[in-house]
């Protein structure tokens, strides 16, 4: 097998028809030109450059070896500088997965606004709770909250997210509201993913923290079904600021046990490799990791 950089070297040669000439645009010693050339030539079995003291002239071989191999090398060139644009200038597709907790309008106006500032990108966005092969789907990036499972992927921590304790205010009205967190086990709680409609919550306040049982009559198994459930009265729920920061600010809901919250749950964007990331994807990790919404903070 011909080495190709050897090829190269040779068609420098060819081009500018001259050694010291060839070897200024490689960035190599004169010496090594010549030795690469005469390298090939060996493997070849043929003289492709006559060598005077005066001036270097192409054999007839050379001739017609440099005319088939010029442009196969130009070509080449070609395609890795397109490459190299790639890397650098964010532009062409990105596949996107984030779980059903993003899935709301502060999320997709984080979004838009990326896409207007990147508008070279294009997106194909999968909104799923299914943990996804990245590879296997060909995904570029997913956004997972809480603990990771062991695997070959990069996690990049983005933002903690947390869960805030609220209420209705006919729910307020009906039942009271809670001083201590030793009284939600009087209250009807909106539960997630619970079995028998029980469950232990888990609070945190500064430096104190307390596990508590608590019951609920209504049982759900994604966040969106806990806010609808939440906001018509039917019990407190532990909600992330994403789904509950508007019924807020409106009086829909309100805080309830205003110090304590959930333990705070890591955010990650998960992607397959570290190496050679193209721009789309670093300039959207950049964005992810600046995002000042309500679905996470960002790391202090």
């Amino acid at each position: 097998m011909v080495d190709l950089n050897h090829i190269a070297v040779f068609a420098a040669v060819a081009q500018f028809e001259s050694f010291s000439r060839a070897a200024r645009s490689l960035g190599m010693p004169v010496s090594t030109v010549s030795r690469k050339v005469t390298a090939l030539e060996q493997k070849l079995g043929v003289t492709l450059i006559q060598r005077t003291t005066r001036k270097l002239s192409l054999t007839v071989q050379g001739r017609a070896y440099y005319a088939e191999c010029s442009e196969p090398l130009k070509q080449l060139h070609d395609a890795e500088r397109v490459l190299s644009e790639a890397q650098r200038k964010p532009e062409g597709l990105l596949r996107i997965t984030v779980p059903v907790t993003l899935g709301q309008p502060p999320f997709f106006d984080f979004l838009s606004a990326f896409l207007k500032k990147y508008p070279e990108i294009e997106v194909d966005l999968l909104v799923t709770n299914m943990f996804m092969d990245l590879v296997a789907e060909n995904i570029d990036v997913a956004v997972r909250f809480g603990e990771l499972r062991d695997s070959s992927l990069v996690a990049q921590r983005i933002g903690r997210s947390t869960h805030l304790l609220v209420a209705s205010p006919e729910y307020l009205d009906r039942h009271g509201v809670p001083l201590r967190p030793e009284d939600l086990s009087g209250h009807r709680c909106v539960l997630v993913n619970a079995r028998k409609n029980e469950a232990d919550w888990h609070l945190v306040n500064g430096d104190k923290a307390v596990t508590l049982p608590v019951t609920g009559s209504v049982t759900v198994h994604d966040i969106q079904s806990a806010s609808a459930i939440t906001e018509r009265g039917h019990g407190i729920g532990r909600l992330p600021p994403i789904f509950c920061d508007s019924l807020l600010s409106s009086g829909k809901l309100v805080r309830v046990l205003p110090g304590w919250s959930a333990p705070d749950v890591f955010v990650h964007a998960v992607y397959p490799t570290r190496r050679f990331l193209p721009s789309r994807l670093q300039v959207f990790l950049q964005a992810l990791k600046a995002w000042r919404g309500p679905a996470w903070e960002p790391l202090r």
